[in-house]
């Protein structure tokens, strides 16, 4: 027994914050770790809007701008000379409306883009001309690379921001939690007085340092003061006295718990469901005391989404002998004897194993992550027929897919179109599909469509890479000819390998509808 309720008084700690009612964020599990910062509003839905400035009237066609103010929305991980977008990315653009462009749902992207997202959203930039220093931007920022399961990531741009805001930590907290650095976390929250705990966080960290008593005092005042709900006491009591589960009924599961639900429904021995979480919620999953089933299954997840190097899918892969058959452990077996051949510079073993192993992998939709582990290995051996033929479209879904066109003779009309799209020179090519000739335009004679000349035209480089990316992703799954203005939008930028690489994931994943 930890500790006892029966002892200890309410103490009327007043000076402790009130627990926010909602979430604050457009991710709807975020931790209520600190109190609602002054200056913002929590919608109906959940979501968090700064307080609009009544002494100023409404001008929608104006944009009003305070030169050289410092505003949070400039941070970024990533330098122009890295990215190649120029500083004013965002140009004439409205903060509000690049948010909301940024957190929009999307289908998954193709991997090509999905990697140029996460650039986009990690550059460095100067903010639009409205930003008025609150950091909504990069707020929306952050929650889109959590949402996306790109925690380490979202860390660095927190931490490009430097700054301790009440909304940045929140955020903070609830990667530490995911990625298993909870005392840091608690440590940052004690070393920071400007930080206002709300009571669970306040009473977890108290319980990660060893302060019981303190700790049972603050759940006792929270309740008494109306700010700790039913099921977060009845939580909280168990997360401080293990003796109370002993032969009582589990808790209810909740609907949408945050990373600080999660972590302490674990420590009073009632783990949920990981799988059935959001995206962020696997990286869980990857720690040593999870069973290697569930570490395969998150890894995937996360490899799929980019938001893991490719590698770290590998490592897990050959840790150990597949424990069974079927799903993930069928994938385990072929990448084992796939990497085995490599290893072992056996060009017939190599052709032997090498179509189940990406049979497997395409069913999981983990292509990409095995070209780039694999295809620079690939380049060093030589096959024939079939294996050769395979070798060659794998190898084009790396980085150095041009590479590999520029010494290929090839053996068909599919795989000539390839090569042209790989050394970005289609004239003379005849496409092969429907497909190709939705392609084929965006290289022989780019146009990139009204709505993108405007974005051009005002300097919104960003939106129009974000509308670029958009308009691929939905004319794979219907209209092809927005599959052409995306991809001429790319090019139209200067985003020469964006382009490429985008027409030739659409061909080789098939990811139709």
């Amino acid at each position: 027994m930890r500790t006892s309720f029966g002892v200890l008084g309410i103490a009327c700690l007043t000076s402790l914050p009130a627990q926010a009612e909602q979430p604050l964020s457009a991710i709807n599990w975020l931790s209520d770790s600190v109190t609602t910062p002054a200056g913002t509003v929590v919608a109906p839905d959940g979501t968090t809007v700064l307080e609009p400035d009544v002494t100023k009237s409404p001008v929608p066609d104006v944009v009003i701008s305070v030169l050289d103010a410092p505003t949070l929305d400039t941070a970024g991980v990533l330098s122009s000379s890295i990215t190649g977008l120029p500083k004013r990315l965002w140009g004439m653009g409205r903060t509000q409306d690049i948010a909301a462009m940024i957190t929009a749902e999307r289908a998954d992207a193709l991997p090509s883009l999905q990697a140029l997202f996460i650039t986009l959203l990690l550059a460095e930039a100067d903010a639009p001309p409205d930003s008025d220093g609150s950091g909504v931007l990069l707020l929306a920022r952050i929650d889109k690379l959590l949402a996306i399961g790109a925690l380490d990531q979202a860390a660095e741009l927190i931490a490009a921001a430097g700054e301790d805001t009440p909304e940045l930590f929140r955020r903070n907290f609830d990667i530490s939690l995911l990625l298993g650095a909870e005392d840091q976390a608690c440590e940052k929250m004690q070393a920071v007085p400007e930080l206002a705990p709300t009571f669970p966080a306040r009473i977890f960290c108290l319980v990660r340092a060893g302060d019981w008593n303190a700790a049972a005092l603050s759940l006792q005042t929270g309740k008494a003061l109306g700010r700790i709900s039913d099921s977060e006491d009845a939580l909280l009591r168990r997360f401080l006295d293990d003796e109370l589960a002993d032969g009582a009924e589990p808790l209810p599961v909740p609907d949408a718990p945050s990373p600080l639900i999660l972590r302490m429904y674990e420590a009073i021995g009632e783990p949920l469901l990981v799988q059935a979480l959001p995206l962020a919620f696997q990286h869980t999953e990857l720690e040593s005391r999870s069973g290697w089933k569930a570490q395969l299954e998150a890894a995937e997840k996360l490899a799929r989404a980019g938001a893991i190097a490719p590698n770290q899918l590998l490592g897990l892969y050959t840790q150990r002998k597949a424990a069974a058959s079927g799903m993930v452990w069928d994938r385990v077996a072929a990448i084992q004897e796939f990497d085995a051949a490599l290893q072992a510079h056996d060009p017939t073993r190599i052709s032997r194993s090498l179509p189940l192993a990406w049979t497997r992998m395409a069913q999981a939709e983990l292509e990409v992550p095995f070209a780039k582990m694999f295809a620079a290995d690939l380049a060093k051996v030589k096959l024939e027929g079939a294996a050769d033929a395979l070798a060659f479209r794998i190898r084009l879904l790396s980085q150095d897919y041009e590479k590999a066109a520029l010494s290929r003779q090839t053996t068909d009309a599919g795989e000539a179109f390839l090569v042209a799209i790989a050394k970005g020179r289609l004239e003379g090519v005849t496409p092969p599909d429907a497909l190709s000739r939705a392609i084929a335009p965006a290289f022989l004679r780019p146009n990139p469509g009204e709505a993108a000349r405007e974005m051009l035209e005002q300097g919104r480089i960003g939106e129009a890479v974000l509308y670029a990316i958009d308009r691929i992703g939905s004319g794979a799954r219907g209209d092809l000819d927005e599959v052409t203005e995306g991809l001429a939008i790319l090019r139209m930028l200067g985003m020469e390998d964006a382009a490429r690489r985008a027409a030739l994931e659409l061909i080789l994943l098939e990811r139709r509808g």
